[in-house]
């Protein structure tokens, strides 16, 4: 029986930077021999981070968020999946506002907090955490590494793969004023020859994926 990847967009751009490397990143996982299921949470019907309610925090509950909305799919897949990839563009220095409300829960739902058995998760998976920024590769380490501690956690163990510097529009020329932080000209170049081996990166990231799920 194959292996089930599930793929996670928290970004609102078909297409573009994160979609391509998530894109990228399955692509790898199917050579390995997985099925890929794909969730754009911008396109779900509508759904909230944790509301507090701790219904995951009873025992017939345990592990599983009990609020029932557009996320409830995507979470009952996870759970039930053997690796998972997950993608957000980096907003105002954070992931956005739809990745936050997925690892709210996500992450809530195997809390305990008990000391002995702090988390009660019963699959842990391998997940693939992938940012993408108009900041520069090294600007959010701090960031990363806190999601990626967590997620080690609370889900299994986690690998990041970040895109800093990213191209945001194909014509800069068309805005009202210019953008003068940065130079559009640069970040077309970066583009059109750093991105592509980003996009290899993930997709070798995503066949590895598959095979630690298999050791």
């Amino acid at each position: 029986m194959s292996k089930k990847i599930i793929a996670v967009n928290a970004g609102p751009r078909k297409g573009w930077n994160t979609d391509t490397l998530i894109t990228e990143a399955s692509k790898g996982a199917e050579s390995s021999g997985a099925t890929v299921e794909k969730f754009d949470l911008f396109r779900l019907e509508k759904y909230t981070g944790c509301i507090s309610c701790f219904g995951c925090k009873k025992n017939q509950n345990k592990g599983h968020c009990v609020c029932r909305d557009g996320l409830t799919k995507v979470l009952d897949a996870i759970r039930e999946a053997d690796g998972l990839i997950i993608g957000s563009p980096n907003y105002l220095s954070e992931m956005t506002a739809s990745f936050r409300a997925l690892y709210e829960r996500l992450v809530f739902q195997n809390l305990t907090y008990n000391s002995e058995t702090p988390c009660c998760n019963q699959n842990p998976i391998p997940v693939l955490l992938i940012m993408t920024s108009n900041a520069p590769d090294t600007a959010y380490t701090g960031l990363l590494q806190n999601y990626q501690q967590i997620l080690n956690r609370f889900v299994g163990p986690t690998e990041t793969l970040v895109s800093g510097n990213t191209l945001q529009l194909k014509d800069y020329s068309k805005l009202d004023w210019p953008w003068s932080y940065f130079d559009p000209e640069a970040k077309k170049r970066r583009h059109e020859t750093v991105f592509p081996q980003e996009c290899k990166k993930a997709y070798e990231m995503g066949a590895a994926l598959v095979m630690k799920n298999m050791s």
